[in-house]
Formats: structure tokens, sequence, C-alpha cells
């Protein structure tokens, strides 16, 4: 990372309910980057999960969290693939062939 570069903190955000659900209490949206290659895009969250700890002091509430996106039909579904560590998921949406570029030889 340059110098030149600064990481900001973004505040949770609550999702405004449009539609009901089975789950009582607040939802938040977890913070989300996104970065492209020229084979994926990878979709990078941030949670907070306490297992098996009761927090003494927090500056922002636990609850649950939801967050959804519309993807186009250049992703490979049967590739995608998810990790959850350290309160972090990383989704990978590998594109399907047809979306990725390709170099053509000019003669």
């Amino acid at each position: 990372m340059s110098d030149s570069q600064e990481l900001q903190v973004q505040q949770k955000r609550e999702v405004e309910k449009k539609t009901e659900g089975t789950t009582s209490g607040r939802v938040f949206l977890p913070v989300t980057d996104i970065f492209e290659t020229p084979e994926a895009l990878t979709v990078v969250l941030d949670f907070t999960k306490y297992e098996g700890m009761q927090p003494l002091y927090t500056e922002y509430n636990v609850g649950h969290y939801a967050r959804s996106f519309q993807i186009s039909n250049k992703i490979d579904q049967t590739k995608i693939s998810a990790l959850m560590k350290d309160g972090v998921v990383t989704i990978v949406l590998p594109k399907a062939e047809q979306a990725k570029p390709r170099k053509i030889q000019v003669s």
C-alpha cells in the first residue's frame, strides 16, 4: 500500500427492511470490498462474531448481517467458492470463459 493511500473505517449501517423476515432484531450490512481480475471477481465481507465470549465493551451493536448482490450471467456458477476465516468471508466468483479477456493476434 502506498503512502498516499489511507484506510478509512466505515460505520456499520442498518439494513432498511423492505420485506418481512424470520429473524427478529436489527440486521446490519457487512463492510464489503469487491476486486476484479481477468479470471474472477472476489468479494470480501467483514463480519464480527463472538463465540464463547461475552464482550465487555463494544463500539457497535452485534446482530444479524445481510447483504445481497445481483451478478451477471458471465459468472461460472458451478465454480463459486467461499471461505470464512477470522470473521472475514471471501467469495470467489470465477468468470465464465466467454467473459474472460482474450488476445487476438493481428497480422
